[in-house]
C-alpha cells in the first residue's frame, strides 16, 4: 500500500510541478526571438506569451496578447493560441483539486491512504494530458505557422517548465500506483515489547 512517506514526498514535488505551472503560465517568455545588429553590437528581443507579449523595442515593453489586431489577420493562430492559455489556466484548477486531494487522503485513515492512490493518480494523468496538450498546441504553431519562419525564434523556458511539470505529474502517478502494489500494508499500530519475557 502507498505509505505516509510516499505521500508526503509527493505532495511536495507535486507542490513544486504545480509552482512550474503557475510560472509557465505568468511568464511570457514561451517563444523567444532574439537578434543581434552586427554593427552596433545592440540586441532586438521579442518574447510572447500565453497572455501578454514583450518586445525590448516596444513602449510599454510588454502589451495583451493576443490582442484583436494580431487576430485580423491570422483568426487560426489566435483560436490555438488562446486554446493553449485556457487550458493551461484549467490545469491549474485540476493541480489544485490534486493538492486538496493529498491533503484529504494523508489525513483520512490507514483506509484512505490504501485507495486514496486511485483519485490521486487520476487527477495527476488528467493534469498531465491538460498541461501535454496546451503546450503542443503552442509546438505546433511554432513548427507550422509562417510567424516563426523567420530565424531567431525558440521554444524558450516557460514552455520547457509546462513540459517538466506535466512530465513530473506523469512521474508521480506512476510512483503511487507503483508503491500501492509494492510496499507491505500499513499496521496502525506497532506490537509492544512483552515484559515477561524481559524477566
Amino acid at each position: 500500500m502507498t505509505r505516509m512517506i510516499v505521500y508526503s514526498v509527493a505532495l511536495g514535488v507535486f507542490v513544486a510541478a504545480t509552482v512550474m505551472t503557475i510560472t509557465s503560465i505568468l511568464t511570457p517568455n514561451w517563444v523567444t526571438y532574439t537578434v543581434s545588429a552586427e554593427n552596433t553590437n545592440a540586441t532586438f528581443s521579442h518574447h510572447m506569451g500565453l497572455h501578454q507579449s514583450c518586445s525590448s523595442t516596444a513602449d510599454p515593453n510588454c502589451r495583451r496578447f493576443p490582442d484583436d489586431d494580431d487576430c485580423r489577420g491570422d483568426q487560426f493562430f489566435c483560436s490555438m493560441w488562446r486554446s493553449s492559455g485556457f487550458l493551461m489556466s484549467f490545469a491549474t484548477i485540476v493541480e489544485l483539486a490534486t493538492a486538496v486531494s493529498f491533503v484529504v487522503v494523508m489525513a483520512g485513515g490507514k483506509y484512505k491512504r490504501e485507495e486514496g492512490w486511485k483519485l490521486i493518480g487520476g487527477l495527476l494523468l488528467a493534469d498531465a494530458v491538460i498541461e501535454f496538450f496546451g503546450m503542443g498546441l503552442i509546438a505546433y504553431l511554432f513548427d507550422h505557422d509562417q510567424m516563426f519562419t523567420v530565424p531567431g525564434w525558440k521554444l524558450d523556458y516557460s514552455w520547457i517548465l509546462c513540459t517538466v511539470s506535466a512530465s513530473v505529474s506523469v512521474l508521480l502517478a506512476i510512483v503511487l500506483g507503483t508503491s500501492a502494489y509494492l510496499l507491505p500494508p500499513e499496521d496502525d499500530y506497532e506490537y509492544l515489547e512483552d515484559p515477561i519475557d524481559d524477566v
